[in-house]
């Protein structure tokens, strides 16, 4: 099995930008209609804090934070390339993700995932992520599944 490396970068990242690209066109499949909603909450202009993993020197998978409120980070942009999945990359991505968040002295991570991604679900399950009340713009969003967790 192929070495992952993981590199904190931001949102200027050429890498992250592509794979930004894929994420939203599995989104658009997935989420039907729906998506022109979400995507509007997904930019990624000026995310100081990304994490490109890297297996052979290509870039497979990415994730970011971006401060919520106070001492919350919102995990934004997991994607791991389809050829990828299934061996652990997302879990890696998230973890470090929550290490950066814990060294900027945030308390706690939040996210929004959706019904549509079931294994989604199940990588923040696995992580100790719970499922929470709808925050922000995602407040009455039938298909909004939000979680959370202390780090």
């Amino acid at each position: 099995m192929n070495m992952i490396n993981l590199v904190r970068t931001d949102s200027d990242n050429t890498n992250f930008r592509e794979l930004v690209i894929l994420l939203d066109l599995d989104l658009q499949v997935r989420d039907g209609e729906e998506h022109s909603f979400y995507a509007q909450f997904n930019k990624i202009d000026a995310i100081r804090h990304v994490v490109v993993a890297y297996e052979n020197e290509t870039a497979v998978g990415c994730g970011a934070f971006k401060e919520y409120e106070k001492g919350t980070a919102e995990i934004k942009r997991m994607f791991v390339r389809l050829e990828s999945r299934g061996r652990g990359i997302a879990g890696e991505i998230l973890a470090e993700l929550e290490t950066w968040a814990k060294e900027l002295n945030f308390t706690r991570c939040i996210l929004e995932t959706g019904v549509k991604q079931p294994e989604a679900i199940r990588l923040y399950q696995k992580s100790g992520y719970e499922t929470m009340t709808s925050y922000g713009q995602y407040l009455n969003v039938e298909n909004s599944v939000c979680m959370k967790k202390s780090i």
